[in-house]
């Protein structure tokens, strides 16, 4: 019988080599990452898949050794140099020449006191010496790569970008020094169906054009499943299974893979009850943006909203979806009242409150009704206090609505809604940086549960959490709603989340509603071209 022909994975030493490798920090009994190994060869792309909080990250920062305090054993080669207890030149030079990273919260990883256009230039200047109109072009050329093309983008801020852009710019500036290896921590969590599949091809294209090799680590499995080459389940700091992707997703052998694998289809949302009398209406809310151009040039106006309208029931969940930068986030700041240019009519209706023009209100009558409209923000990270512990984030919302009550009523009420959101009361003393992504947007919830409103927006509340936890909360969000009859507005880009808890979907496209209705209506006979690329791009309808 013949020898088996070897693929160039078999026949080439691996990029990256990574066996036996511990991951500790100080204080912590137990190791962050225990017997982990792996390897990844030029061209090929490697899924990291697992639980928050299973270890994926660590194993990532692990490689470019980005925890100063953090102490490493094992081995891990890069081109076959080793890495552990390489001097800080060699990794220095690694980091900005052979290993490219986009990490998971862009607005945490993003300075905010420089243009965008200075931040990508930064490391083309450093790295490869480009300077005056070559940089410019250059940075263009990085940003057009990643389908932003706007010059403008080039004098904007990181607060100015939606959270898809900012993941964008970030994977740009991975990529500025054309590394041979490029580690994507979530590269698509900010991102829309459709441009996740755009930012993935570009990835996986360049990887397999200019043969560097990528470690894809995340928790949307279908993506994983259409772009990586081999995948490898984490769990509590182990990698429990590993091998080709159509393998794995096909025949999983370990409870964790089959826990991840089994919720895409799930469909939670309670029945809203006939009748149920009118959560929020609103009508007419649009925002402007007043956009300088440069010094001595005319202000122009930016219309990031048109006027929309929309009713919310008592119970019910209506689902907000589009494209990045499409509008979303800004509908749900202006019916909040946190965007400065919103304008139009916001009623918080009905319940034992009665109705109440929310638009009208300013000053103490307006932060009072606050407790009635709580949001979860995007980003958990830049939402957090880094100087509060998390017993302080979760009781603060009581301290300012509920005085009444005494100190040992606030920390019960901050211990039930950190157990309803699966934290245990370990997490009271311990500050958000101690956190994964996912634990730290369990934490935004609780914060926003504890004062039990009758409307609760949700901006992308699954996005920072793999796919099993993010059900977990999906679960405890459509008990809630059908316990105490809470209506959710629900802003994502993932329409798996929109098909679980929503009832009812508006599709923004460019700051217009384009589409409305059922979530069934939707998802089995959608009408506009735009809603049928999304739902074709996130594979609940055949590609065009």
């Amino acid at each position: 019988m013949s020898a088996p022909i070897a693929t160039p994975a078999q026949t080439a030493e691996p990029l990256l080599d990574v066996a036996g490798l511990h991951v500790e920090y100080p204080g912590h009994e137990r190791a962050a990452v225990e017997e982990v190994a792996f390897t990844l060869a030029a061209g090929e792309t490697l899924a990291l898949v697992g639980a928050s909080g299973s270890g994926k990250s660590v194993t990532a920062r692990a490689i470019a050794q980005l925890d100063p305090n953090a102490r490493y054993v094992g081995s891990v080669r890069f081109a076959g140099e080793e890495l552990i207890g390489a001097s800080p030149a060699t990794l220095r030079r690694l980091r900005g020449e052979g290993v490219g990273m986009v990490f998971q919260e862009p607005l945490s990883a993003l300075n905010p006191l420089h243009s965008i256009g200075r931040q990508i230039g930064e490391a083309l200047g450093l790295h490869r010496g480009i300077a005056g109109k070559a940089l410019r072009a250059a940075v263009l050329e990085l940003l057009e790569r990643v389908h932003l093309a706007d010059p403008r983008v080039l004098g904007a801020y990181p607060h100015q970008l939606s959270g898809g852009q900012r993941q964008r710019v970030l994977i740009a500036m991975a990529l500025a020094c054309r590394p041979r290896l490029l580690i994507a921590d979530e590269p698509t969590t900010a991102l829309d169906a459709h441009l996740r599949v755009q930012i993935l091809q570009l990835l996986k294209g360049i990887a397999t054009a200019d043969g560097m090799g990528l470690l894809l680590i995340s928790h949307d499995l279908v993506m994983v499943r259409g772009f990586a080459d081999r995948v490898a389940v984490m769990c509590e700091g182990r990698i429990v299974e590993t091998g080709a992707a159509c393998e794995v997703f096909d025949a999983p052998s370990h409870p964790a893979t089959r826990a991840l694998l089994a919720v895409r289809q799930a469909r939670l949302a309670p029945p809203v009850a006939s009748g149920a009398p009118a959560a929020l209406s609103v009508k007419g809310v649009c925002c402007d943006y007043l956009h300088q151009p440069g010094i001595f040039k005319r202000p122009q106006t930016v219309r990031a909203l048109a006027p929309a309208d929309f009713e919310l029931a008592r119970g019910e969940t209506l689902g907000i979806v589009g494209e990045s930068g499409s509008g979303k986030t800004t509908l749900a700041l202006s019916v909040l009242r946190l965007a400065r240019e919103g304008r139009g009519e916001i009623v918080l209706g009905g319940g034992e409150h009665g109705q109440l023009r929310f638009d009208r209100l300013s000053g103490p009558a307006l932060r009072a009704a606050r407790s009635r409209m709580q949001v979860v923000l995007q980003d958990p990270f830049s939402s957090l206090s880094p100087r509060m512990t998390v017993g302080e984030i979760v009781e603060e919302g009581l301290l300012i609505h509920r005085p009444e009550l005494t100190p040992a009523q606030r920390r019960q009420a901050v211990i039930d809604v950190l157990g309803e959101v699966g934290l245990q009361t370990d997490v009271l003393e311990r500050y958000p940086h101690a956190f994964s992504g996912g634990q730290r947007q369990r934490i935004a919830i609780a914060r926003a549960l504890i004062l039990a409103p009758e409307v609760l927006v949700l901006d992308e509340p699954t996005s920072a959490l793999d796919a099993h936890i993010g059900l977990q909360v999906l679960k405890l969000l459509a008990e809630l709603q059908r316990r105490h009859g809470l209506s959710y507005v629900l802003i994502t880009h993932d329409l798996s989340v929109v098909r679980a808890l929503a009832h009812r979907v508006i599709v923004l496209q460019s700051g217009e509603v384009v589409e409305r209705g059922t979530v069934e209506t939707l998802f089995t006979t959608p009408e506009h071209p735009y809603t049928r690329q999304l739902l074709a791009a996130a594979q609940y309808l055949p590609a065009a």
